[in-house]
């Protein structure tokens, strides 16, 4: 009888360009919430600009600060690199092609778009997140407020592995929040919504990467579904953070598969 095999999980504390150094296997999924270059306007229309985020209060210590300052000049090219390198090939059966999805800002799309093609990413499918809150209460006096969020389904030439249970997947989602899982990152991206894409694209078994991992949420949600997950972080600090926080208890459920 062929046996299981068992999800690994691994989250390096190192730029994602050094990969070479850690031997991890290619992936089926390389999932990523790519930087937005907001620089000293990430917190721009957010309440936390102010403390206790109320604008009586005066500008908080993150007024005019960005979030991380690796945020402030993310290079999409050597991002598309890493992926041309580390997505599986594309196999000769249909229905099982590697693909990557990309959470971007919507005035990135089009370059992300034009960088992914260079590397042989030639198709891609945009995707739309709603939300039922806006984090712009700071401009609730316009007529209209964001509440939406986006990504990219990119891929090469053969459609991707795509798992849909007999039924249309839209374009779009539902941003569905679990306040069970901690909060660690100021642009973490909710649980459901990172195992509902993960579920789509790849099977128990394949491997997920995240090259900028964070708070660590996507290889939790990954090895939650049985999938191995390999992720990297530069900042100490958030790498810390998301071991003791975030995959501490993945660890643990992990070894009992």
């Amino acid at each position: 009888m062929e046996h299981e095999r068992k999800a690994k999980l691994q989250l390096i504390n190192d730029h994602f360009q050094n990969y070479k150094r850690y031997a991890i296997p290619k992936a089926q999924l390389v999932i990523a919430d790519i930087p937005y270059n907001l620089a000293d306007n990430a917190y721009a229309s957010n309440p936390l600009w102010y403390k206790g985020g109320d604008d009586r209060n005066g500008q908080s210590d993150k007024a005019g600060k960005t979030f991380f300052d690796t945020d402030v000049d993310f290079r999409v090219a050597e991002f598309m690199h890493f992926c041309s390198h580390m997505l599986i090939k594309e196999p000769k059966q249909t229905g099982k092609a590697p693909a990557m999805v990309v959470f971007c800002a919507f005035q990135q799309m089009q370059m992300v778009i034009d960088y992914a093609e260079r590397y042989g990413f030639k198709h891609s499918i945009p995707l739309v997140f709603i939300k039922n809150s806006s984090a712009q209460v700071l401009k609730a006096n316009m007529k209209i407020v964001g509440a939406t969020e986006y990504g990219l389904v990119l891929y090469r030439d053969k459609l991707p592995k795509f798992n849909n249970d007999g039924r249309m997947i839209f374009n779009w989602f539902n941003w569905v929040n679990d306040n069970s899982y901690p909060k660690i990152h100021p642009t973490q991206k909710p649980m459901p919504v990172l195992k509902r894409l993960i579920e789509i694209f790849t099977d128990k078994g394949d491997t997920v990467i995240d090259p900028v991992a964070g708070s660590g949420s996507t290889l939790r949600a990954a090895a939650e579904l049985n999938r191995s997950a390999y992720g990297f972080e530069i900042k100490k600090d958030m790498c810390k953070l998301a071991q003791e926080k975030m995959l501490k208890t993945a660890e643990l459920s992990l070894l009992s598969i």
